[in-house]
């Protein structure tokens, strides 16, 4: 089946429209992981609808940029916004977590258009990304790597490594962006490893950090302007972004929304967006 859907221009109706797209298809599939989703999907508008050069039609352009979702768990927002943006059929959206289905629970790039790398073992996205970054930089190349993080997978030694790596080699083609939802699995970050002060970790390592509203379309444009060396956005959101009984709970990290869930949560974005 072709797909026949008309990109989105502007991030604001591309998060609206994904939101509701990943509220049904977690409670369709009974699958974990809404709330991370809601939170990161602002994010991942403002990359799809123009902040970085990335479409359906320049796929196989060897300059255009690379966006990466580290953390994988999210993967019914970066699936919803592909969908949403002409990647593939948004059919595919209903048979998420399906068996036989192309759309797995964690971001599978195996048949699936636009997916960068498979991802899920958090600690894993950076350094690919930079990887990436390195050899365009030896190369020529152009184009920037955007790795989209969980905070709570900077827990991980693998993603310090490749901050270290990538100040070394001064790549200003390299920039993080992290999802600062403050929770991760069973509890808030700061009570499962201390990442705070957070901006000055990365300053330290040798990036350019800073932070901002991570819901804040206008503001989150504006912190991707490239810089010289690397660059770390941390985006300041809230998990179940949208849906006012998932936001700030841990309990929305694995429940799946039933369908009573689905038809409040429409109705405030109905009302709220």
């Amino acid at each position: 089946m072709s797909n026949t859907a008309t990109p989105f221009t502007e991030a604001a109706g591309l998060a609206l429209a994904a939101r509701r797209e990943i509220i049904s298809m977690t409670s369709a599939a009974k699958a974990s992981h809404v709330a991370s989703a809601l939170s990161v999907v602002d994010i991942l508008s403002v990359l799809y609808s123009g902040a970085a050069n990335i479409s359906a039609a320049n796929m196989d352009e060897a300059d255009r940029d690379i966006v990466i979702l580290s953390k994988g768990h999210s993967a019914s927002a970066l699936y919803s916004v592909l969908a949403l943006q002409g990647f593939f059929p948004k059919e595919w959206l209903a048979k998420y977590c399906n068996n036989d289905a192309p759309l797995g629970g964690h971001v599978t790039s195996k048949g699936v258009p636009g997916v960068e790398l498979s991802t899920g073992s958090l600690g894993h996205g950076l350094p690919y990304g930079l990887g990436i970054a390195m050899s365009r930089k030896k190369s020529g190349a152009k184009g920037r790597v955007f790795v989209v993080m969980s905070d709570g997978e900077c827990d991980e030694g693998t993603t310090w490594e490749s901050a270290m790596i990538a100040n070394h080699h001064d790549l200003d083609n390299l920039v993080v962006i992290v999802d600062r939802n403050k929770i991760q699995s069973l509890t808030f970050t700061e009570d499962t490893l201390k990442l705070e002060p957070f901006a000055d970790k990365w300053i330290a390592f040798g990036w350019a950090a800073h932070t901002v509203p991570g819901h804040d379309y206008t503001r989150l444009a504006a912190a991707l302007v490239q810089r010289s060396g690397p660059t770390c956005v941390i985006a300041d959101t809230t998990k179940g972004k949208g849906v006012d009984f998932m936001e700030n709970s841990v309990l929305w990290h694995y429940k799946p929304p039933t369908a009573d869930d689905v038809t409040k949560a429409f109705e405030q974005l109905e009302k709220n967006y």
